[in-house]
C-alpha cells in the first residue's frame, strides 16, 4: 500500500510516519509532502531516513500542480498539513485561511483527480468550541470560537462535501489534546517543561482551570489507523481518552515527576477568547476497535524524559 502523508515532518504527521515503517502493516511507500514551515523538522524523521520505503517532497498544499503530480499513483492520503496555533491565528488570521481552507481543498481535489482509494482527513475537538459540561458527539453543532479552529471547521465541512457530492471516500477525525515526542515548543506541554528545565517559573493563563482532554500522539496515530481500515466512508470519528486535566493540575503533575518546587507556576494575563473545557465522545470509535493504550502519567513521564535528552531539538 502506498500512503501519501501531508505535513509528516510535523509533530503528529512524523509519529504517524514512524508508526507505519515499525509496523508490521504492508506499506510499501510513503511520501512525505511537507512545506517545512517552523513547526515541522526533518529530524523528526532521521531515523528511517536509509529506508526505501520513505520519499520527502518539500512542498506546499497551495501549490495545486505540484501537489497533484507528487500524490499520483497513492493508495491512501492522510491529511495532516494545517496551521494549528490558536495564539498564531489570533495574531494573524490569513495564513490559518489559507493553508487550512485553500490547502485542504486542493489536498481534495487532488484525491478526487488522482482517484485516491481512501482519505483520512485529521481535525481537532476544537471546531465544536467550548463545552461546560457533558461531552462533543460527532453529529453536534461547530461553534468554533478561535480562527483557527473556525478554519479547521471549514476544512472539515469541505472534506464532507467532497464525499457527498463526488463520491469521495473519505473519513474524518477529530482528536482531542496531542502529546509526546516531536511537539514544537509553543504547545503547553512543551511550554511547561522547556520553561522549568530552563529554570523558569510555568506560565499559566488566567487561572488555570481551563480544561482539556489528553492523549499520547502514539493512541493518535493508533486511532487513525483503526479509522482507515475499519471505518465507514463519509464518516466522523471523534478520537479521544476520558483524560480531563486542568492545566494548572497539568503544571502541578509536570512539576512533581521534575522535582520542582511547588511555586513554580506564573499565572499571566488570559488569552483572547480562551475556550474554557474540550470534550469528546468516542464511543463510535470504540465500536469499531480503537481504544487508548498510553497510561497519562507514564506517557508523560516518557514525554517529559525525551525533552531532557533532546534540548538540542528544540533548543
Amino acid at each position: 500500500m502506498e500512503f501519501f502523508i501531508t505535513g509528516g515532518c510535523g509533530f503528529i504527521g512524523s509519529n504517524y510516519v514512524g508508526y507505519l515503517l515499525d509496523s508490521t502493516l504492508e506499506v510499501s511507500k510513503i511520501t512525505v509532502f511537507d512545506k517545512l514551515t517552523y513547526a515541522a523538522n526533518l529530524r523528526n524523521l532521521e531515523k528511517y531516513q536509509d529506508d526505501s520505503r520513505l520519499q520527502v517532497i518539500i512542498g506546499d498544499i497551495c501549490d495545486f500542480p505540484t501537489l497533484k503530480t507528487a500524490m499520483n499513483g497513492h493508495d491512501v492520503v492522510i491529511h495532516f498539513a494545517a496551521e494549528s496555533h490558536v495564539d498564531r491565528s489570533i495574531l494573524d488570521s490569513k495564513t490559518f485561511i489559507e493553508t487550512n481552507l485553500t490547502g485542504t481543498y486542493n489536498v481534495l481535489e487532488a484525491c478526487r483527480v488522482n482517484s485516491v482509494r481512501t482519505t483520512v482527513h485529521v481535525s481537532t475537538d476544537e471546531v465544536y468550541g467550548s463545552f461546560p459540561e457533558g461531552t462533543a458527539n460527532e453529529n453536534d453543532v461547530l461553534l468554533p470560537n478561535s480562527p483557527y479552529a473556525a478554519s479547521k471547521a471549514g476544512s472539515d465541512l469541505l472534506a464532507r462535501s467532497y464525499f457527498v457530492t463526488h463520491g469521495l471516500d473519505i473519513r474524518i477525525t477529530r482528536c482531542c489534546n496531542n502529546y509526546g515526542k516531536f511537539q514544537f515548543p509553543e504547545k503547553v506541554i512543551p511550554v511547561f517543561i522547556k520553561s522549568l528545565l530552563s529554570g523558569k517559573k510555568t506560565p499559566i493563563y488566567g487561572n488555570g482551570m481551563n480544561t482539556r482532554e489528553w492523549i499520547h500522539v502514539k493512541d493518535h496515530c493508533r486511532g487513525i489507523q483503526v479509522v482507515l481500515e475499519n471505518g465507514t466512508p463519509g464518516e466522523i470519528y471523534n478520537i479521544g481518552t476520558g483524560v480531563h486535566l486542568t492545566n494548572i493540575d497539568l503544571a502541578n503533575q509536570i512539576i512533581k515527576i521534575l522535582g520542582e518546587k511547588s511555586d513554580s507556576i506564573e499565572f499571566i494575563e488570559d488569552r483572547k477568547g480562551h475556550d474554557f473545557r474540550y470534550s469528546l465522545n468516542y464511543e463510535k470509535i470504540a465500536k469499531i476497535g480503537f481504544s487508548a493504550q498510553i497510561n497519562f502519567e507514564e506517557g508523560l513521564t516518557d514525554t517529559i524524559d525525551w525533552y531532557k535528552a533532546n534540548q538540542s531539538w528544540w533548543g
